[in-house]
C-alpha cells in the first residue's frame, strides 16, 4: 500500500502547505502507476482508482481554497513577483478542471469496472502525465515564490491563524460552491 504524508506531523502554515503538495504529487503518481501497471488484481485496480478520485475530488479543492482564502489575502501587494505568482497561481486554480476532469472519469470508470483496465489503462497513464505536469509546474512556482513569501512577510501570530482555518476547513462540512476546477 501507498505511504502518503510524513511520518511527522507539521505544525506551521508553510509545512501543511508542502504535506498537501506531497500528496498532490503521490497521487499524481498513483495514477499514473495505476495507468502502467500491466496486470493489476481487480481489487487492486478499484482500489486505487477510488482514492485518486476521492483524493483529488475532495482533498484538492479543500488546498486551493487554503491557498486563495488564507494565504492569497495575506502576501497579495507586497512584493511585484509574489503578485503575479499569485496571479499565475489563481488562474491554474481555475484551469486545474482540463486536466483533472479525464483523469477523475477514468478513475470512476476504472472503480466501477476494474475488468477495464486494460481497455483504459493508457488513457489514464496518458491523463495522468499531464496531470503530474500541469501540477509539478504549478507547485514548483508556489515553492519558489509564494511558500518563502508567507515565512517572509506573514507575523507568526497571522500564520497560527492560517493554520487554524486549514484545519478548520477540512473539519467542517464541505462548503457549496468551492471547488479548484
Amino acid at each position: 500500500m501507498l505511504k502518503i504524508g510524513s511520518s511527522r506531523p507539521a505544525e506551521g502554515i508553510v509545512d501543511l502547505l508542502l504535506d498537501c503538495h506531497a500528496r498532490i504529487r503521490s497521487f499524481s503518481e498513483l495514477a499514473i502507476r495505476l495507468g502502467d501497471a500491466p496486470a493489476p488484481s481487480p481489487a487492486e485496480v478499484a482500489d486505487a482508482a477510488a482514492r485518486v478520485r476521492r483524493y483529488f475530488e475532495e482533498a484538492l479543492p479543500l488546498h486551493a481554497r487554503d491557498e486563495e482564502e488564507s494565504v492569497l489575502p495575506r502576501v497579495a501587494g507586497r512584493d511585484p513577483a509574489v503578485d503575479a505568482a499569485l496571479v499565475q497561481m489563481h488562474r491554474d486554480h481555475l484551469g486545474h478542471g482540463a486536466v483533472l476532469d479525464p483523469v477523475l472519469a477514468l478513475c470512476a470508470d476504472l472503480a466501477a469496472a476494474p475488468e477495464r483496465h486494460a481497455e483504459l489503462a493508457p488513457a489514464l497513464a496518458r491523463a495522468g502525465r499531464l496531470l503530474r505536469a500541469h501540477f509539478e509546474q504549478h507547485l514548483a512556482s508556489e515553492e519558489a515564490t509564494i511558500f518563502p513569501a508567507i515565512a517572509r512577510v506573514v507575523p507568526d501570530d497571522e500564520q497560527r491563524r492560517m493554520v487554524e482555518e486549514l484545519r478548520a476547513r477540512r473539519s467542517a462540512p464541505p462548503a457549496e460552491g468551492h471547488s479548484s476546477r
